[in-house]
């Protein structure tokens, strides 16, 4: 019984993964059609920036509640 749950748990993990990266890589391509559509670089660069700017505000805010 031990044995199947960890064989469920991994298959759980296996789903959840594949759903975050599909997520993620819709995600990508609706940024690829609607944030500047007719110039691929600078649509990679704003989202990287704004990505950035997200990561960094979050960690400054998540600091706050530790």
């Amino acid at each position: 019984m031990k044995k199947m749950k960890h064989h469920h748990k991994t298959l759980f993990a296996l789903i959840i993964a594949f759903a975050v990266i599909a997520f993620w890589r819709g995600l990508w391509g609706l940024f690829d059609i609607y944030v500047f559509p007719e110039n691929y670089e600078l649509s990679l660069w704003t989202t990287m920036v704004v990505g950035i700017v997200i990561l960094v505000g979050t960690h400054y805010a998540a600091r706050e509640f530790l």
